[in-house]
């Protein structure tokens, strides 16, 4: 009776697959519980965004919106990459919050005009899709990053220049034959991928960007405007596998610095004149070689090459006549000694008076340049200049020594506090004002950064209110201590932390900069497990 009841167990269980197949041929019993687990863990995805506003539903090969039946009306940050998704979901347009959204490799072949509901949209990533236009309205959209790169564009519309808060743009790999002008009304753009596209020529509209990184690899261009010359900012150029004949092929490989000092060059053919960043002449009187050094460092595109028309064979020997004819050397007489002494003391403060002249007269002009760029950078020099002009009677040393000396010294302050500047842009995504001092005061872009580095490091952060839009004292400093806590917590060393008044009052952004740095530099935590609900 057992092997009965056992065999006719056996064969009940061998004739529900032989039903099943007879209606369809693949059919699997493993199948039906893998779908059920996908299915529980695709309803978790959703309670879980339901409560955090983070909604991840990643690499699932979802060729409808699933979301239906749950309320996520207040997702702040959406992923769909890695999906089938044939269109933006309409639902998803419908979240107002939504800052972020992600649709990498997915189908999507246009964008609905619905997406302008979405003016808290910060971060858009359609790359990888089959987009052939990007729609006016998107730039209606207070996008900080938008990356389209790997789809089919042919064009960019005249409208991009409306996205006055747009930071980083990635348009790469598509087939975008030109570059509309208006990209150069772009004023807080830090980064533009415009690789393996179809351009033969660069916009000069892109010369008045405050660009850091420009990557215009793959491409068919031949020439560098000129005008690329006043990219001050830009730290990193990619120009590899171009046809270039302007810079030549063997300055492109030698780096920016050198494509830089081309470009001037350049200038200078063209305009029969000193380039306009080049120090203006002074006249016959020159500045000593130490200080002309020192000047080259600070704006590096001073340049003596033959056809630069400057430090010519032909200028040495002006230059020596000139030099030759502006010194006096009076013969020495037993009888008039101390007359001579004399003389040659009003001699020497005539010549300390002209080079405090020189220098005021190169600060002014200098102010005058960086009016558009970098104002605060030319104070600062115009600061050094004072305070020379000031302590240049009682320094018995060299005063072209000395003033190389603070140049040098303020060169490497205004690198750090670039870098501090570019370490907080890029990491939080937010333009800062030209003060990076005033705007660091209160605390608050620091304790962002802290809380951006591991979540809730600060637990409270006082911020500006409509009502009152300036903090006091006291919750700034409340702030500022918070953030070195932070730091301290995270494993800053104690010798890279600053002191609370180097931020409060600032008096010590290179100090600072160390301090972010640091931070930044501190190993990236392992994101923790999301607990079962």
């Amino acid at each position: 009776m057992k092997m009965a009841s056992s065999q006719g167990g056996v064969g009940a269980v061998t004739a529900l697959p032989n039903h099943h197949l007879s209606n369809g041929p693949h059919w699997n019993p493993g199948i039906n519980q893998h779908q059920l687990h996908t299915a529980r863990s695709l309803d978790r995805a959703l309670e879980d965004a339901v409560c955090s506003g983070t909604l991840n539903l990643s690499g699932r090969k979802l060729r409808d919106y699933p979301g239906l039946c749950y309320d996520l009306t207040d997702t702040t940050q959406a992923d769909l990459s890695k999906n089938r998704l044939t269109e933006i979901p309409p639902e998803v347009c419908l979240f107002a919050p939504l800052e972020s959204l992600n649709l990498y490799h997915n189908c999507i072949k246009c964008i609905p005009e619905t997406i302008i509901n979405l003016q808290m949209l910060t971060y858009l990533n359609i790359s990888r899709n089959l987009l052939s236009t990007l729609p006016k309205y998107l730039f209606s959209l207070p996008l900080k990053v938008l990356v389209v790169s790997n789809n089919k564009l042919v064009s960019i519309p005249e409208e991009i220049g409306k996205a006055k808060e747009l930071m980083e743009l990635d348009i790469s790999c598509n087939e975008i034959q030109v570059l509309p002008p208006q990209v150069g009304r772009l004023q807080a753009l830090r980064e533009l991928n415009i690789r393996r596209n179809c351009l033969h020529m660069l916009p000069e509209e892109l010369a008045d960007l405050p660009l850091t990184r420009l990557d215009f690899s793959c491409n068919k261009i031949t020439e560098i405007p000129p005008v690329y010359r006043r990219l001050r900012q830009l730290q990193h150029i990619i120009l590899d596998n171009n046809p270039m004949q302007s810079p030549p092929a063997q300055i492109c490989l030698k780096g920016k610095v050198h494509i830089f000092k081309y470009l001037n060059i350049q200038t200078c053919r063209l305009n029969k004149k000193p380039d306009s960043l080049d120090l203006p002449s002074l006249g016959k009187r020159c500045l000593p070689q130490p200080l002309t050094d020192s000047m080259e460092d600070f704006y590096p595109s001073k340049n003596h090459g033959p056809d630069s028309g400057i430090g010519s064979d032909n200028g040495d020997k002006r230059l020596s006549t000139t030099e030759v004819s502006d010194c006096h050397v009076p013969v020495a007489c037993s009888s008039d000694k101390d007359q001579l002494a004399e003389e040659e003391e009003e001699e020497e403060e005539e010549e300390e008076l002209k080079e405090v002249l020189d220098l005021r007269k190169i600060a002014v002009q200098l102010l005058q340049q960086e009016q558009q760029n970098s104002m605060s950078h030319a104070i600062c020099f115009l600061c050094v200049v004072v305070a020379f002009c000031r302590s240049s009677r009682q320094e018995p040393s060299d005063p072209s020594f000395t003033m190389r000396r603070k140049m040098e010294h303020l060169r490497e302050e205004m690198e750090q506090v670039g870098l501090l500047r570019q370490n907080l842009e890029s990491r939080l995504k937010v333009l800062l004002p030209d003060d990076v001092g005033a705007a660091l005061m209160d605390g608050v872009v620091l304790c962002h950064l802290a809380n951006h580095i591991r979540p809730r490091s600060v637990a409270s952060i006082h911020v500006p209110s409509p009502a009152v839009p300036k903090l006091s004292m006291a919750k700034c400093r409340r702030n500022v201590e918070n953030f070195l806590d932070a730091c301290k917590k995270l494993g800053v060393p104690q010798d890279k932390l600053c002191l609370p008044h180097h931020i409060l009052e600032e008096r010590g952004l290179v100090k600072v900069g160390m301090t972010v740095q640091a931070l930044l530099d501190l190993p990236a935590s392992k994101p923790t497990q999301l607990s079962a609900v």
